[in-house]
């Protein structure tokens, strides 16, 4: 039987003890590192979407594991030294998002931490996996296929200007694999169409600016964008849009700031199939074992106060298409 003096000093034990137990399991906490190649402000949606898909593998930033987030802000050459500084820090697992170059640069500094990628080129042709179903290695992800987006882009731009003769595409040189798929598929989906294309290349504001004024000295129709890069800076796209007089077509979540119209899959819910696959790994499952995931939904976008400001109807067969009208 415990005496009152020996159960205080027992109470008194147990209290002292809590905070160190407190502190070992804190410190056993999983990190998962978090690395993009843009900026944090125009992300946001895209983390959110992250969290959800981690909560619902059952893990919570601050509860049971703990996020550290890397961003380059476009300078795309910090990528490995933020990738070396997370790996310095034990992450369990790493999520890398935005320019596949730049995420095989990451993947070529380790290969035993896993990785979770998302990419709008094809991972196969970027050197990131072995195959689709099998990945092999550290790495799996999710994958947009982005540059076979092009011609449907393309296909609603002839919809919308069905007189137009030419047309421009942004491609973005320091992501060269994403940049050829798309060229190669803009230039056969023109071809179909009886069109002239004007490839421009840009991966800064100022040769944004320059790729809007030479799209504008050649008459072209319109502009077709698909890269993070041009994702990251829709804002300032969208306002050449309006400056040139030129309609846009981007991803599905650029008309939000002002692009005319985006198709293609939902970005944070590719960031919330990572964030699952990210949980998955924690929990034990290997990162080559698990296929890379392709988008099963496509959503397309219009934003009519856009359309309006640039003096264009947009043709009821388009608005009845469309999964969202931005007025």
């Amino acid at each position: 039987m415990i005496g009152r003096r020996d159960f205080i000093t027992l109470l008194g034990g147990a209290a002292a003890a809590w905070p160190l137990a407190a502190r070992a399991q804190q410190a056993a906490m999983p990190v998962i590192g978090s690395l993009y190649s843009v900026s944090a402000a125009v992300w946001q949606d895209n983390i959110a979407g992250f969290r959800r898909g981690l909560s619902e593998a059952g893990f919570v930033d601050g509860r049971n594991v703990k996020i550290e987030y890397r961003w380059t802000d476009g300078h795309l050459d910090l990528m490995p030294k933020l990738a070396a500084d997370l790996i310095g820090r034990k992450v369990a697992a790493m999520l890398i998002g935005g320019n596949t170059t730049s995420v095989r640069a990451v993947l070529e500094t380790n290969r035993t931490v896993p990785f979770v990628f998302t990419t709008a080129a094809d991972p196969v042709a970027s050197g990131l996996v072995a195959s689709l179903n099998r990945p092999g290695g550290n790495a799996t992800g999710v994958t947009l296929f982005g540059g076979e987006l092009v011609a449907k882009k393309l296909g609603l731009l002839h919809e919308l200007v069905p007189k137009a003769s030419k047309v421009a595409v942004l491609v973005n040189p320091g992501n060269p694999v994403l940049s050829k798929t798309v060229a190669e598929e803009a230039q056969s989906a023109a071809s179909r169409l009886g069109w002239d294309i004007v490839v421009l290349n840009a991966s800064s504001e100022p040769e944004l600016a320059a790729a809007f004024a030479a799209a504008s000295r050649q008459n072209a129709a319109g502009v077709v964008f698909e890269d993070a890069y041009f994702s990251s800076m829709r804002g300032q796209i969208a306002a050449l849009g309006l400056q040139y007089s030129l309609p846009i077509f981007g991803q599905a979540n650029t008309p939000a700031a002002g692009v005319l119209i985006g198709y293609g899959p939902s970005i944070p819910d590719s960031y919330r199939q990572a964030g699952v696959y990210v949980g998955r790994i924690l929990k034990g499952d290997r990162a080559g074992d698990l296929p890379v995931m392709q988008p099963t939904k496509f959503d397309m976008v219009i934003n009519l106060k856009t359309a309006k400001a640039l003096g264009l109807d947009v043709p009821a067969t388009l608005l009845a298409r469309a999964d969202e009208v931005i007025e």
